[in-house]
């Protein structure tokens, strides 16, 4: 890139950080109340729309990531499904001319996440030798990805005994990382080579691969029986097409402070994402839909309690049992699997 483009490229984004994250218009400007940029959902807020040049305004429309807002007394509330980084637009119809303005907003959780702990129910055998990125079961078996190049691996799990019924390798290049098991098919990302892969779940054969767009790197999978929810080390939770793998959207881990971006492995139950929080002991309870994460819960202590070798890292790796209705939880190099029942603190 040569010096006049980088001195444009760099113009160009004092402009639009000065502007807060949005377009502008010499005719009119946006302003919300004390000049924010943070809200929360549901929140009413005052908005003023600047006439610069006295120009004959016959409407004024809002719109909240191209939703429709109600406006009253200049007020409107910040109605929105998902939560994030959003962005607000006014429509203005004047003499016979449409213009657009907006801003670039962050719409958090209305309330804070609730705390919870845990309660070991049972412990079971397993192998330390697995650096575990994913865990899921179906019908009382329980389907493991290990990463690390070189010892990746795809495994049909007993996991009362440990036992490995089944193992495919990856290839040397490949780190694997989040699986999960959809319609007769197991789904398996890897972290950065762009590449997802296919599994028959019977024969456990390769029956296909995807590649990522927009998502750059594969981190957690889980899905709710329609489509597959997937992490990437991002804010981001992306939405794709079981049957294209095409990204069809995503949703934005947010409290009711910030937004947050350190989701790693998922499993989805009854609406929520449970998502371990990478490199700590605890796990995200997030609502699907919106974003919001609701709770958090503390594994403090789970660590300690297997066996304390030298490459021992961190919890990772979190499996619903459906019939059972408890967590499994487990991390890497672990040589223990912990059966636990989630609670309130």
């Amino acid at each position: 890139m040569n010096t006049f483009k980088l001195v444009f490229a760099g113009v160009y984004m004092l402009m639009f950080l000065a502007c807060g994250g949005g377009n502008t218009s010499k005719l009119f400007d946006m302003q919300l109340e004390g000049n924010k940029t943070k809200f929360q959902q549901n929140q009413t807020v005052t908005v003023n729309l600047k006439n610069k040049q006295n120009k004959t305004i016959e409407k004024v429309t809002y719109y909240l990531n191209d939703e429709e807002l109600s406006v009253t007394n200049n007020s409107l509330k910040l109605v929105t499904p998902k939560l994030g980084n959003l962005t607000l637009k006014a429509k203005v119809d004047y003499e016979g001319v449409t213009e657009e303005v907006s801003k670039k907003i962050k719409v958090l959780a209305p309330k804070g996440p609730e705390v919870y702990t845990y309660e070991i129910l049972s412990e079971f055998p397993h192998d330390p030798k697995a650096f575990t990125q994913g865990l899921e079961f179906h019908n009382d078996t329980l389907y493991e990805s290990t990463g690390q190049k070189g010892k990746s691996s795809l495994r049909k799990v007993d996991y009362k005994s440990g036992k490995v019924l089944k193992k495919i390798a990856l290839e040397d290049t490949f780190f694997a990382e989040g699986l999960t098991v959809m319609r007769g098919k197991i789904y398996q990302l890897t972290w950065q080579s762009g590449t997802g892969f296919i599994y028959d779940l019977k024969s456990f054969e390769k029956i296909g691969s995807f590649q990522y767009n927009q998502s750059k790197e594969g981190w957690g999978l889980c899905n709710d029986g329609e489509k597959l929810y997937k992490s990437d080390g991002t804010e981001k939770i992306w939405f794709l097409n079981p049957q294209t793998l095409a990204e069809e959207g995503y949703i934005e881990t947010v409290t009711n402070k910030s937004i947050f971006n350190r989701t790693n492995e998922l499993e989805y139950v009854d609406g929520k994402i449970y998502a371990n929080v990478w490199q700590k002991e605890s796990m995200m309870i997030i609502d699907a839909q919106s974003g919001a994460i609701e709770g958090v819960v503390n594994f403090g202590g789970l660590k300690g309690k297997v066996t304390q070798v030298e490459n021992l890292d961190v919890l990772n790796g979190v499996a619903y049992h459906p019939e059972r209705k408890t967590f499994f939880v487990t991390g890497k190099h672990w040589d223990k699997l912990f059966e636990v029942k989630i609670k309130k603190k």
